[in-house]
C-alpha cells in the first residue's frame, strides 16, 4: 500500500511529501517527528495520512491514530480532513473509522437539554450518582433487571400518553427523539438513568463492550459528536458509555491534551489507547508544555478545605455522641462502613483536626499578608472591593529548593502524618458518605485529601508551593474571605518528565505546530531529548510559507524595546509609547482588517484608547471574557469594512483562529510578550529551568514569548491567493544584540523580516500596497 492512496487531495505539496515519508519512516523505528510548518503547509492532512498509512499497513503494529489538540477549531480541521480522506479512498476500500472524544456535558441527553435535574454544571456528579443507583437496582441482589428498568422507563412514557396528559413529549436531543420522558424515571422510589440501563441491557456479561453499541459503525467513517448522540440516544442507550465502547475499535480518535495527559482522565477513560500500538499526533505542540504543566499541577481551595472538614465531621460527630452514651443510628452506619476499610476512625479524626488547623493557619497568613501589603484592606473591602487584585503568597524563596513554610508548620504542629494519609482517608469517607446519602454530589474530602497527600510527598525543587488569592465577592463570608478565594497551589515547574513518560508509552508519532523553533529548546523542555537518549529516534523538519513571496511584506521595526523600563506605566506619555502608537497607525492604514497584539490586556486597553483619536477605522478591543463575548467580537470584526482589533498576545484571538480569505490584511506585534517576571510562580519556573537546562530565562520565558508573537503573525497569510503585511515592532526583533530574539526565528523568517527604521515604515508599507 502507498500513502498516496490515503492522501485526501489531488496532489500534495512538496513539504507534505517529505513530511509524510519522514513521519512514516521515523514511526516505523519507534520515533517521533518534530515538525514546524507554516500556516497552509497542510500539517493536518500530512499527519493523518502518515498515521492511517501505518495503521492500514499489515507489516506494522500500529492499530490506531490518536490526535491531541488544544484548540477546538483544529479539532474540527482534523474531522474535515478525515472526511476528505474517506471521500477520496479507492472504491474497494472501507472507510477509515473515526471518533471525536468529548466530555459528558456534550453527550449526556439530559445535560444537553438541561432537564432531569442535569445541566453542564452538575453533569459529572449527577451522572455518577444515577449510574451507581442504576447498577444497584440491577445488581446481583437488586430488585430489578436492566430490561425491567428500561421497560419501566418506556411504560412511564406510554402510560402518561395513554392517560391523556397534556404536553406529553419524548426527550429529544441531537435532532432525534429518544424513547424516554424528559425527566429521569424511578423504580421502587429510586431514581435511575434509563439510557445507562439501556446500555447495560445491551452489554454482554463476558463479551466485548463493543457488542453493546446499538448501531452499525464499520462503514460510517467519522462518528462525530452529534452523530454519536443521535444514534445512541434515539436507541435508548447512553452516548457516553457507547463512546467508551467504540474507542478501541476506531482507527482515528480525535481528542484534547487532557485525554492523554490528565492523570485522572487517562487512567479511567482513555488508558486503553495509550500504548505502543498507537500513533500519536500532538497538534499545536508549542502549547504542550504549558498545558501539561497545568494538568499535572495540583491544589485545593480554602472553601474545599472547609467543606472537607464538614464531611469529616459528619463521620466523626455521630461517633462522639455515641461514645458519650447517646445512641445514634448514624454511629452504627459509620462503624459498619469502616469495618473492612484500611483506614481507622482515629485517622479520620486526625485528618479533620489537621484540615481545621490548616484553615486557621491560612487565615493567619492571609491576614498578615494583607496587613503588610494593604493596611486599609478591611475598610476597602466594604467601600471599594473592585480595587482588589489577585495575589501570590510564596511559601519559600522561589529560586531555592527549601522545604516550604506550610510543610514546616505542619511538621511542628504534628499534622504531617495526617497529610500523608489524607488521600486514603478521603476515599473511604467519600464512599461511606455516598452510602449514607441519597444525593448526587462530588466530595470535597476526596479533592482535599489528594492535594494534601501530594503536597506532603512531592519534592520541593520541581514543585513550587504558594497561597493564591483570587479576587471575588461573597457577601455571606466574613473578613478577607468576602473579597478573596484562597487556594493552596502546588505547581509542577518542570512538566518535561511527565510529557516524556506519556509520549514514551506510544509507538511513535508527530508533534507539530506553526511555531516550534528553536526546536532544540522544544526538545529539551518536552523531554524528547530524554526519549532520544533512551533510543527513540527524534527527527526534525521545518517548512516555511510555500505561498508566493510577492503576496506578503514582513518587517521588523527598529523601535526602542517595549519594556517597562522604557515605556513606563500604562497611561504615561513616554517617547517609547509614542513610537509604537505611530507604528501601529501606519499599519492600520492597510486596506482591510488589522490585528494588533500587545503584551497584555492592560496594554491593549491603553492602545485602543489612543487609536480611537488617531485613525479613521473602527477600533475594537478584546478583553479577557467568556467564549460568547469572544465569538461576538470576532463576528463584528469580520463584518463590513476594515477595522482594527486590539488584543493581548496571551489571549485567544492570536492563535487557533482562522482569519482566512480577506478577513485579515495585516498583523502587528508590539514588544516581546514575556510573562510577568516578578511573579513568584514565574521565578520558581525560571529557577527550575536554570537548574535543568542552564538558562531558565531563555528556555522558560523568552522562547515561548517569541512563539506567541509568531502565532499572531501566522493569522495573516492562509492561502496561495491571500495578500498581507506582518510587522514586528521592537528592536529585539530587528537587531543582533545581547538580548535579541531575532535568532529565535527560523532561518526563512529571519530572511523575510527585513529590519526597517520606525520613520521608514510608512514608505515600506506604501511600496507594498
Amino acid at each position: 500500500m502507498q500513502w498516496e492512496e490515503v492522501f485526501g487531495h489531488d496532489s500534495p505539496y512538496p513539504e507534505q511529501v517529505d513530511g509524510i515519508e519522514t513521519a512514516i519512516e521515523t514511526a516505523r523505528r519507534g520515533g517521533f517527528t518534530v515538525l514546524e510548518g507554516a500556516c497552509g503547509t497542510g500539517k493536518t492532512m500530512l499527519a493523518l495520512t502518515a498515521g492511517i498509512d501505518l495503521v492500514r499497513d499489515p507489516d506494522t503494529d500500529y492499530e490506531r491514530v490518536v490526535v491531541l489538540t488544544s484548540v477546538k477549531q483544529q479539532l474540527r480541521q482534523f474531522e474535515s480532513d478525515l472526511d476528505a480522506i474517506n471521500e477520496n479512498l479507492p472504491d474497494e476500500w472501507r472507510p477509515v473509522s473515526g471518533l471525536t472524544l468529548v466530555g459528558k456535558a456534550d453527550v449526556c441527553p439530559y445535560a444537553r437539554e438541561r432537564t432531569g435535574g442535569v445541566d453542564p454544571t452538575n453533569v459529572y456528579e449527577r451522572c455518577e450518582g444515577l449510574r451507581e443507583r442504576t447498577r444497584n437496582l440491577a445488581g446481583e441482589n437488586g430488585p430489578a433487571t436492566t430490561n425491567a428498568l428500561v421497560q419501566e422507563a418506556r411504560r412511564a412514557q406510554t402510560g402518561l400518553a395513554d392517560s391523556g396528559a397534556d404536553g406529553v413529549r419524548y426527550l429529544e436531543t441531537a435532532a432525534e427523539p429518544t424513547p424516554y420522558l424528559p425527566e429521569t424515571p424511578e423504580f421502587d422510589g429510586t431514581e435511575f438513568c434509563p439510557f445507562y440501563a439501556g446500555y447495560l441491557e445491551d452489554l454482554p456479561e463476558d463479551g466485548d463492550p463493543v457488542e453493546a453499541v446499538p448501531f452499525a459503525f464499520d462503514d460510517r467513517g467519522l462518528v462525530d459528536t452529534e452523530t454519536l448522540v443521535g444514534l445512541a440516544a434515539s436507541r435508548g442507550s447512553c452516548p457516553h458509555s457507547v463512546m467508551g465502547a467504540l474507542l478501541p475499535e476506531m482507527e482515528v480518535v480525535i481528542g484534547n491534551y487532557y485525554h492523554a495527559f490528565d492523570p485522572t482522565t487517562a487512567a479511567t477513560f482513555t488508558g486503553a489507547l495509550l500504548d505502543e500500538s498507537t500513533f500519536v499526533v500532538c497538534d499545536e505542540a508549542h502549547m504542550l508544555e504549558p498545558r501539561v504543566r497545568d494538568l499535572v499541577s495540583d491544589g485545593v481551595g480554602d472553601a474545599t478545605l472547609r467543606d472537607a472538614a464538614t464531611e469529616l465531621n459528619r463521620i466523626v460527630t455521630p461517633l462522639e455522641f455515641d461514645d458519650a452514651g447517646h445512641e445514634t443510628e448514624g454511629a452504627e452506619l459509620v462503624r459498619a462502613g469502616f469495618a473492612d476499610a484500611d483506614v481507622t476512625l482515629d485517622e479520620v479524626r486526625a485528618v479533620r483536626d489537621a484540615i481545621e488547623a490548616l484553615r486557621e493557619e491560612i487565615d493567619r497568613r492571609v491576614r498578615a499578608y494583607l496587613d503588610r501589603e494593604r493596611p486599609d484592606w478591611r475598610a476597602s473591602l466594604a467601600d471599594a472591593p473592585e480595587t482588589f487584585d489577585d495575589h501570590e503568597l510564596p511559601l519559600r524563596d522561589p529560586t531555592a529548593t527549601d522545604e516550604d513554610e506550610l510543610t514546616r508548620w505542619a511538621r511542628e504542629a504534628g499534622h504531617l502524618d495526617a497529610w500523608t494519609r489524607a488521600e486514603a482517608v478521603g476515599a473511604v469517607v467519600a464512599r461511606v458518605l455516598d452510602e449514607l446519602d441519597d444525593e448526587d454530589r462530588s466530595r470535597a474530602v476526596t479533592a482535599a485529601g489528594h492535594a494534601l497527600t501530594a503536597w506532603r510527598s512531592l519534592d520541593h525543587g520541581n514543585y513550587f508551593r504558594e497561597i493564591e488569592l483570587e479576587r471575588t465577592w461573597d457577601e455571606g463570608s466574613r473578613e478577607w474571605r468576602r473579597g478573596y478565594n484562597a487556594r493552596l497551589a502546588l505547581h509542577n515547574c518542570l512538566p518535561g518528565d511527565a510529557i516524556a513518560d506519556r509520549l514514551g508509552e506510544f509507538g511513535g508519532g508527530v508533534l507539530m505546530s506553526a511555531t516550534l523553533e528553536p526546536t532544540a529548546v522544544f526538545r529539551q523542555v518536552t523531554g524528547l531529548d530524554a526519549l532520544s537518549a533512551a533510543g527513540r529516534p527524534v527527527v526534525e523538519r521545518t517548512y516555511g510559507l510555500g505561498f508566493p513571496e510577492q503576496h506578503r511584506a514582513s518587517f521588523a521595526v527598529d523601535a526602542p524595546k517595549y519594556t517597562y523600563e522604557n515605556r513606563g506605566s500604562v497611561g504615561s506619555n513616554s517617547e517609547t509609547r509614542e513610537v509604537y502608537v505611530d507604528a501601529v497607525c501606519e499599519v492600520a492604514r492597510s486596506p482591510g482588517n488589522v490585528l494588533v497584539g500587545m503584551p497584555n490586556y492592560a496594554e491593549a486597553r491603553w492602545l485602543a484608547e489612543r487609536l480611537h483619536d488617531r485613525i479613521d477605522k473602527t477600533v475594537l478591543l478584546d478583553e479577557s471574557s467568556d467564549d460568547t463575548a469572544t465569538e461576538s467580537l470576532k463576528s463584528e470584526f469580520f463584518a463590513g469594512p476594515g477595522k482594527v482589533l486590539v488584543t493581548s498576545l496571551r489571549g485567544t484571538l492570536t492563535e487557533g483562529v482562522d482569519y482566512r480569505g480577506d478577513r485579515l490584511a495585516a498583523a502587528v506585534v508590539c514588544g516581546v510578550p514575556i510573562v510577568d517576571t516578578s511573579s513568584p510562580r514565574t521565578k520558581a519556573v525560571r529557577a527550575a529551568y536554570d537548574r535543568a537546562f542552564g538558562d531558565g530565562f531563555r528556555t522558560a520565558l523568552l522562547v515561548p514569548a517569541v512563539r506567541k508573537a509568531r502565532q499572531a503573525l501566522g493569522r495573516v497569510i492562509r492561502g496561495a491567493d491571500e495578500r498581507g503585511v506582518r510587522v514586528l515592532v521592537d528592536e529585539r526583533y530587528a537587531r543582533e544584540s545581547w538580548d535579541s530574539v531575532r535568532g529565535f526565528l527560523p532561518p526563512s523568517e529571519r530572511e523575510e523580516f527585513r529590519p526597517v527604521s520606525a520613520d521608514m515604515l510608512s514608505l515600506a508599507l506604501d511600496r507594498f500596497w
